[in-house]
C-alpha cells in the first residue's frame, strides 16, 4: 500500500481493501475467500478473528495469510498486533489513536501499521507523523466523510482508505480522493461475495476516466 507520489501525476484507479467477517473456521473461510480475491483488484485483506485462545487465532492467521500473500495481497489483522509476526501476517489495523500508538513499537519498522477510528484531524496528523502506513475513514457504523477524505488527499501523502458500506457509496469516495476502498458488505450480498465485488469494481473508475 504505497504512499502517494510527491509530484503531481494522474491518480491511479483505487484498489479494494477487503474486510473479512469474523473468522472461526479458517479452512472453510479459505475456500470462500479464494474466488473473491480473483474477482477484482484487491490490495489488502483485513482479517477479523473471532474470539478464541491465542494458539487458535495464530493458526487461523497461518491458514489464511498465504492465500492472500501468494497473490501479492497484504494480509493484515484487525487489532492483535502481537500476533502479526507469529501468524505470518503483513501488519495490523488499529482502531483509535491510543490503540495505534500502543502497537507501534510492536509493528515498526517491519510490519504495516494502519490506523482507523480517528475522531479528529489532530489524531489523524498524530498517526501520520508517528508512522501510520495508511489512515481509514469510516467504518461499519459511520459513513466515510468525503470532505475529510479530500482534506487527507490534499494535506497528506499518506494513503487514504475509505470504508464503503454499500456499492452506492463507492463512487463519491473515489471522487473525493480515496486511494483504497474498504468493503465488507459483499459477504452478505445475495449474489455471492465474488459477484458483488466484481459489480463494485464498476464504481471504482475515476471521474475523468468514466464513460
Amino acid at each position: 500500500m504505497a504512499s502517494r507520489p510527491k509530484t503531481a501525476q494522474p491518480r491511479p484507479t483505487p484498489r479494494f481493501y477487503l474486510l473479512t467477517p469474523d473468522v472461526t473456521d479458517a479452512a472453510a473461510f479459505a475456500s470462500a475467500l479464494g474466488p473473491v480475491l480473483e474477482a477484482a483488484d484487491v490490495a489488502a485483506v483485513l482479517l477479523r478473528l473471532a474470539e478464541a485462545d491465542e494458539r487458535t487465532q495464530i493458526n487461523r492467521v497461518k491458514a489464511i495469510a498465504p492465500l492472500a500473500q501468494d497473490k501479492g495481497i497484504a494480509l493484515l489483522l484487525d487489532g492483535h498486533a502481537g500476533l502479526v509476526a507469529r501468524g505470518g501476517a503483513d501488519g495490523a489495523h488499529l482502531t483509535g489513536i491510543e490503540a495505534f500508538s500502543e502497537a507501534l513499537e510492536t509493528l515498526k519498522p517491519d510490519w504495516i501499521a494502519g490506523a482507523g477510528g480517528l475522531r479528529s484531524r489532530h489524531d489523524t496528523m498524530t498517526a501520520a507523523e508517528t508512522g501510520a502506513d495508511y489512515v481509514m475513514v469510516g467504518d461499519r457504523g459511520e459513513a466515510a466523510d468525503a470532505e475529510r477524505i479530500g482534506w487527507l488527499a490534499e494535506v497528506l501523502e499518506l494513503p487514504c482508505v475509505a470504508f464503503a458500506r454499500s456499492a452506492d457509496e463507492i463512487a463519491p469516495l473515489v471522487t473525493a480522493g480515496a486511494d483504497f476502498i474498504a468493503v465488507d458488505y459483499v459477504w452478505n450480498d445475495a449474489s455471492g461475495a465474488a459477484a458483488a465485488l466484481t459489480a463494485a469494481a464498476q464504481h471504482m473508475r475515476l471521474p475523468e476516466t468514466a464513460a
